[in-house]
């Protein structure tokens, strides 16, 4: 394996995003800079006291954008202004967190401060603003100078907006995923087939890469597979990885362990790839925007920066998932297909059941519980999730020329059945630095409580936004053992007063939290078999 920083168009490598050479010559440094303890969530922001004579005589304003000098380096931050002595004194300037590490200096190192110049990209911006159509170059523009974080939030909200509201043609979605893939890292594995999985999101519970990875893996297929943490939802697939292994590592422990073991489930976030992804998606997650171009662009740019050759992506299609019919999910493959050809990517896109969470737990430590169960061959496992996993996984394993098409699912059912899955897990979860999972005794949070039926009947209807929701009102993701365990799934009987699931909680807050809501909208719909959602799946 190897990573490179990307190069721009003349081939010349393209500066670190966030860390940016500066300019030699600089003689002064009149400010000491300080660290202060904010978690800005991927912004930048510097600080300045009010009375300090820079910030005075330099005419800053509060949410103006600055580049601070450092250590031979430079940021680009957006400003702040304090009249607290406490977060900074007038002879210094404050970072916070992420933008202080960047400089890689202590407490207390000599810093400058100036007015950073206005993106070069902002009439393009305005072009998109105002609905026209934008080329190849103008997408590499605005894509540079978000990843170097040249863009102000207001600036960031603009163009997410824009692009939204004024949908993007697929050549300006293929032009925004190529721009946003030549930012930042990308890794050359020097070998073919490199195959990884996604879902579009919004199933909870849909743990099936801790299961497809293993598998595929086993088989001796490179599957390195790095994920996101959770942003809005209880879990996502480095959490719950978490309660069995550390996945914070270093690039070079991780390629060491995908070569000696074929696979690894880690968070991607320390990995630098397509970091213009990781801002614009700090912007699109608050207003709840998720439109097909961004969606895709999102989804590509890093698995191309990943190395990735081969691409098995889940859409979930249900009443209260992402995409809500069978007419959008063809229109978004499509997509899909069209910018992974022009990116050579070879992907296959899967249309699953998205009408109810995936599996029995929504949480860290109760999908850690089912994916170990399915990997142990237990008879609680959930065989929802079993069977999704083992439909991805075969689909994968055909990417091997030496797998006939339609032959994929039973070679991993096989290695699943074998326990050569279970013993391919265990040794990442090892090599990751973690130990055995107890499945009978998890960690779950200490205080719980049952939701019941309010009627007999079947369940007729889960709303997959609500359950995530009151597991998140639970404590999930930050509190491992919170979540929402699920009794009963679709087309289940129950009885009034039956338990349909229970919620778990660490503290009596988040219990209460969850209680109200649950008590408001349980998330269920307890009908007739009349009543059930059509089922939209290619499986």
């Amino acid at each position: 394996m190897s990573t490179k920083p990307a190069k721009t168009e003349d081939g010349v490598p393209a500066p670190a995003p966030d860390s940016l050479p500066a300019p030699e010559g600089d003689a002064a440094f009149p400010l000491s800079l300080r660290r202060v303890a904010v978690d800005t969530y991927r912004e930048n922001v510097a600080y300045l006291h009010r009375d300090c004579e820079i910030y005075r005589a330099e005419g800053f304003q509060a949410l103006a954008k600055v580049e601070v000098r450092a250590n031979g380096r430079r940021i680009l931050a957006t400003l702040n202004v304090v009249d607290d002595p406490r977060i900074v004194r007038c002879n210094e300037i404050g970072l916070s967190i992420d933008a202080f590490a960047q400089l890689g200096v202590d407490n207390g190192h000599p810093a400058m401060v100036a007015q950073a110049e206005p993106p070069s990209s902002i009439p393009a911006l305005h072009r998109k603003i105002a609905g026209e159509r934008l080329d190849r170059d103008d997408f590499r523009a605005i894509v540079r100078d978000i990843a170097a974080h040249r863009y102000s939030k207001i600036e960031l909200t603009a163009f997410v907006v824009a692009t939204n509201q004024g949908e993007l043609d697929r050549e300006e979605v293929y032009f925004l995923t190529e721009a946003m893939a030549a930012v930042g890292h990308r890794i050359d594995w020097r070998e073919r087939p490199v195959v990884d999985k996604h879902c579009i999101g919004g199933i909870p519970g849909n743990r099936t890469s801790m299961l497809v990875v293993p598998i595929v893996a086993a088989h001796g297929m490179l599957c390195p597979k790095t994920s996101s943490r959770a942003i809005t939802s209880p879990a996502g697939t480095a959490d719950t990885m978490e309660v069995l292994a550390s996945v914070e590592l270093p690039m070079e422990r991780l390629a060491e362990i995908v070569r000696e073991h074929r696979g690894c489930l880690a968070w991607g976030g320390t990995a630098n790839l397509s970091p213009a992804d990781d801002v614009l998606i700090s912007v699109e997650r608050p207003l709840s925007i998720d439109s097909p171009g961004q969606m895709v662009a999102s989804i590509l740019s890093k698995k191309v920066a990943a190395g990735s050759t081969h691409l098995v992506l889940d859409i979930p299609v249900g009443p209260s998932a992402k995409v809500r019919s069978m007419p959008e999910a063809q229109k978004l493959r499509k997509l899909f297909e069209f910018v992974a050809g022009r990116m050579n990517l070879t992907i296959d896109v899967v249309i699953t059941d998205g009408r109810q969470p995936i599996g029995s737990g929504i949480g860290p430590v109760l999908e850690a519980r089912d994916v170990m169960r399915v990997l142990e061959n237990d008879p609680r496992a959930p065989n929802d999730l079993r069977q999704k996993a083992l439909r991805l996984a075969g689909r994968m394993l055909e990417f091997d020329p030496d797998v006939r098409g339609g032959d994929g699912f039973a070679i991993a059912r096989d290695i699943l059945d074998s326990g050569r899955a279970l013993a391919k897990m265990d040794a990442i979860i090892h090599a990751q630095g973690g130990k055995p999972f107890d499945h009978n005794a998890p960690q779950l949070a200490r205080l719980a409580f049952e939701v019941m039926a309010d009627a007999d009947g079947l369940v007729a209807g889960i709303d997959n936004h609500q359950l995530a929701r009151i597991a998140r009102l639970a404590g999930a993701p930050k509190m491992q053992g919170s979540g929402v365990d699920l009794l009963k799934k679709l087309g289940d009987a129950v009885k009034k007063g039956e338990p349909l699931y229970r919620v778990h909680a660490d503290y009596p807050a988040d219990l209460d939290f969850a209680r109200q809501a649950s008590a408001r909208a349980s998330g269920y719909t307890i009908g007739g078999a009349d009543e059930m959602p059509h089922l939209f799946v290619e499986f």
